[in-house]
């Protein structure tokens, strides 16, 4: 089976083309993008790693594309060309948060909460419980220092695991298993979406959505009256 990844949902994302075999992954091609471009970047460059991989998309099986949290625009981005390329080539898609990548990462089985830099003292905070190597996002938060904190004081989380030295500042002193991972990338939404896929656990591009957890400007705008807009959102 032949996956291509996306993530767009932050400064900088990338894609993955992955092969499974027999249960076990083979990266084919890994390759960045370069947030704030990637409209113009995204389909141009999977159709450079195809090409360097002796590929056609009609060879694609199916697709995983991070659906949130993080940049509004860089989402709807990633988004509609996974639609795209889906409904052109009738294959199906399974979406992945960012959230549950980050737990994943820690590889500590349990629940697990996964933390992400949200910006203007927030972070996107997702309870996971990972089994056997499976994660599910149980629920997707944002939250302000002190509401992680209380977080993870009363969930008796196994550990907190974020790609943000930030979050680990915030809870130095609470009495939780802190763990620091990279941001994953392109071939760890792959390795996801592969179980998701072979569980049928898939959408269409129809049903495909973004999980933004913080609302938009323009809905807070609309919301208020336009009272608490603040800085545009993009994190």
């Amino acid at each position: 089976m032949l996956l291509l990844a996306v993530d767009t949902s932050g400064k900088r994302g990338s894609l993955a083309l992955v092969r499974s075999d027999a249960g076990r992954c083979e990266l084919l091609d890994l390759a960045p993008l370069t947030g704030g471009a990637f409209s113009a970047q995204l389909i141009p460059e999977i159709a450079r790693s195809l090409q360097r991989c002796g590929l056609a998309p009609h060879d694609l099986d199916a697709f995983a594309v991070v659906t949130g949290p993080g940049s509004f625009t860089g989402l709807r981005v990633g988004l509609a060309a996974i639609k795209g390329l889906a409904e052109i080539l009738r294959k199906p898609i399974a979406p992945v948060s960012l959230l549950e990548a980050v737990a994943l990462a820690a590889g500590a089985p349990g629940q697990v909460v996964a933390a992400l830099d949200a910006g203007r003292s927030q972070a996107y905070v997702g309870i996971t419980q990972i089994r056997k190597g499976d994660v599910a996002l149980k629920e997707a938060l944002l939250l302000d220092r002190g509401g992680l904190l209380d977080l993870v004081q009363n969930s008796a989380p196994a550990s907190v695991t974020t790609p943000d030295a930030a979050l680990l500042d915030w809870l130095r002193d609470a009495a939780v298993s802190l763990c620091r991972v990279e941001r994953p990338q392109a071939d760890a939404i792959a390795r996801i979406g592969f179980a998701r896929v072979l569980a049928g656990d898939v959408v269409s591009p129809e049903q495909l959505e973004a999980s933004y957890i913080r609302r938009s400007d323009a809905e807070i705008f609309a919301s208020d009256g336009g009272r608490s807009a603040g800085p545009a959102s993009g994190r």
